[in-house]
Order: structure tokens, then C-alpha cells, then sequence
């Protein structure tokens, strides 16, 4: 006999509900015939939860029993554990860093047909610092209520915080194209150096548990030996490519 399950889902003519689809799809594939109802406006998704008091669709009932949520059926089916919503993660980060990785390789690949590793090593940095401006410029406020919190010169001066994102850009693009290297490198090695000082006071130092905001604000990377290194790098970018200049 197969199983049954009942899904309760918002689908209006504005709105289809991600989560109800996701909690149908999840279902099916656990081999459950279900059945789909269909919340076709807000008046009746507002009475539906008012009557089985619950703050939120989709909703999934097994046996007459309510299940809850989308993420209530992952955490049944062992697809991962309770939701914390305070629990820390490298995963921005190590996305971030595997693809610019990659992206380096192959577009030296493409431009020189070989993997040389110093090369790519520049480039990885210089589309690494690009793609984290990015995530900071895609959010502005939010990440400088975060960077605020910990970075030493931007505590003092605010403006600094919004100017950040800017200039990690134009050095990352700069590195990229080999442009204005004596301008750019400089930026790098002052960010780089303001923003490991900044962590290594926080976290070695003062011993404090907080996030970074290396991938934008609002996010659950720790600030710690990843954002030293990401700073450290960026140091080293700007002394490696200087030397070129200099010497």
C-alpha cells in the first residue's frame, strides 16, 4: 500500500509558494502519493493557518498527523538535522574560493595554454577579491553593520566601511588586468593589512565569537583564520606584484 500524504500550498495567480513545490517534490520522490491542495488566496492561506494555528505554509500532514514546513520534512526524512539558525559555515566561503580557483586555471588555460602556478595564484587572489566585493557591494547597509563590529579603522570612521567593497573592487579588477599596478597594489596591501590587524585584535586577542563579513552582511561565516588568510593574501598580492614596479 502506498503511503499518503496531505500538502497544504500557497499557489495564486501572484505568488507560487518555493517551498510548497520543494515540500511536493521531496514527497514524491520518498514515495508518498499526495495529496496537493492549493491555497488560491491570501483570505483562505490566512484562515487556513488561523484554523490549524500554525504561523506559516506549505504544511504537510502524514496519518492525520501534522508534520509542518518544508524544512520539518527534510529534518523527518533525515535529509539534515534541526535548523540553527545561529550555526556558523564556511560553505560561502569555500564556494567562492573553489570557483575563482578554477576560474584562474582555466583561464590561463584559454589566454597561455599552461598551468602555471604563480600566474594562476595571481589570478585566483585578484578574481577572489573581485567576486567578495561583489557580495559586499551587493548589500552596502548590511555589510557595514557587520564590518563596523570588528574592523578597527572602520569603527572610527564610518565612511570607511562604505568605501571598503570599492576599493577591494578596483584592486581586484586592477590585479586582474595588470592596470595601475602602482595605485592598485598599495589599496591591496592597505586593506589587507588594516583587515588582519582587525582580526587578529578580535579574535586572538580580545577572544571575541563573531561573524565576518568577508561574503556581505548577515552571514554566518566566523571571523577568524579564513578572513586572517583571505587579509594575508591580499598583503601578499599587493608586495608580490609590486616588487615587479619597484624592483
Amino acid at each position: 500500500m502506498k503511503k499518503q500524504a496531505t500538502l497544504y500550498r500557497m499557489v495564486t495567480d501572484k505568488h507560487i509558494c518555493p517551498f510548497g513545490l520543494k515540500s511536493l517534490d521531496l514527497l514524491k520522490r520518498e514515495g508518498f502519493t499526495v495529496d496537493d491542495n492549493h491555497l488560491k488566496t491570501r483570505e483562505q492561506t490566512d484562515e487556513f493557518k488561523k484554523q490549524h494555528d500554525v504561523k506559516t505554509t506549505p504544511q504537510t500532514f502524514i496519518d492525520n498527523q501534522r508534520v509542518g514546513g518544508y524544512d520539518d520534512l527534510l529534518v523527518l526524512f533525515k535529509k539534515k538535522k534541526k535548523a540553527d539558525g545561529d550555526k556558523t559555515t564556511y560553505a560561502p566561503i569555500i564556494a567562492t574560493f573553489s570557483v575563482t580557483l578554477l576560474l584562474a586555471v582555466a583561464l590561463r588555460w584559454s589566454m597561455i595554454g599552461d598551468t602555471a602556478i604563480l600566474p594562476i595564484f595571481e589570478l585566483f587572489i585578484a578574481l577572489s577579491m573581485s567576486v567578495l566585493a561583489i557580495f559586499k557591494l551587493r548589500d552596502l547597509e548590511s555589510f557595514t553593520n557587520q564590518f563596523i563590529t570588528y574592523d578597527i579603522l572602520g569603527m572610527r570612521w564610518i565612511r570607511y566601511a562604505y568605501i571598503y567593497p570599492f576599493i577591494e573592487a578596483i584592486a581586484g579588477i586592477g590585479m586582474v588586468g595588470k592596470l595601475a599596478l602602482v595605485i592598485v597594489c598599495p589599496l591591496s596591501l592597505f586593506i589587507g593589512t588594516i583587515g588582519a590587524i582587525s582580526v587578529i585584535k578580535a579574535v586572538y586577542i580580545d577572544k571575541r565569537d563573531i561573524k565576518c563579513a568577508c561574503v556581505g552582511g548577515n552571514s554566518n561565516v566566523p571571523l577568524g583564520l579564513i578572513s586572517l588568510t583571505e587579509n594575508l593574501m591580499m598583503i601578499l598580492m599587493g608586495i608580490w606584484m609590486l616588487r615587479g614596479i619597484v624592483w
